[in-house]
């Protein structure tokens, strides 16, 4: 399973490695939650455990499953099929991307390969952020 995410990562990664891709939550979508495409290493990475967006116990953690963001009941939450304001992926220029939700049925939810793996492994991932950084980077 690992091999075959590891795979689908590195071709995804070929092609979203051009734009920075950013998460903003919130109602108005004003909160800058991270990076998912930048590397452990970065400050703003959602796969840092060491920054504020990759720690599973900052409130603008996606990974806080008690936290606005994390939080599989939220309205703000990524993780939460029903949410109404899940958060929304663009690059640096504005340029939407979509919503990264777990709703298979919002119609401009995020396709790209990397938001699939992040919605459907979001348990796992939360679990130890800093192992799957070291398998997708």
């Amino acid at each position: 399973m690992r091999t075959v995410l590891l795979i689908t990562f590195w071709l995804t990664s070929l092609v979203a490695s051009a734009q920075t891709l950013l998460l903003f939550g919130g109602k108005d979508h004003s909160e800058f939650l991270g990076c998912i495409n930048c590397n452990g290493y970065s400050n703003n990475s959602v796969w840092n455990e060491y920054s504020t967006y990759g720690n599973s116990y900052n409130s603008k953690s996606i990974w806080n499953e008690y936290g606005t963001y994390g939080n599989e009941y939220s309205n703000y939450s990524p993780w939460n099929p029903y949410a109404t304001y899940p958060p929304v992926v663009v690059d640096k220029d504005g340029n939407f991307y979509g919503y990264l939700t777990a709703n298979e049925y919002n119609p401009k939810r995020a396709t790209f390969k990397l938001a699939l793996i992040m919605c459907n492994n979001y348990e796992e991932i939360r679990e130890d952020v800093s192992e799957w950084e070291d398998i997708l980077f």
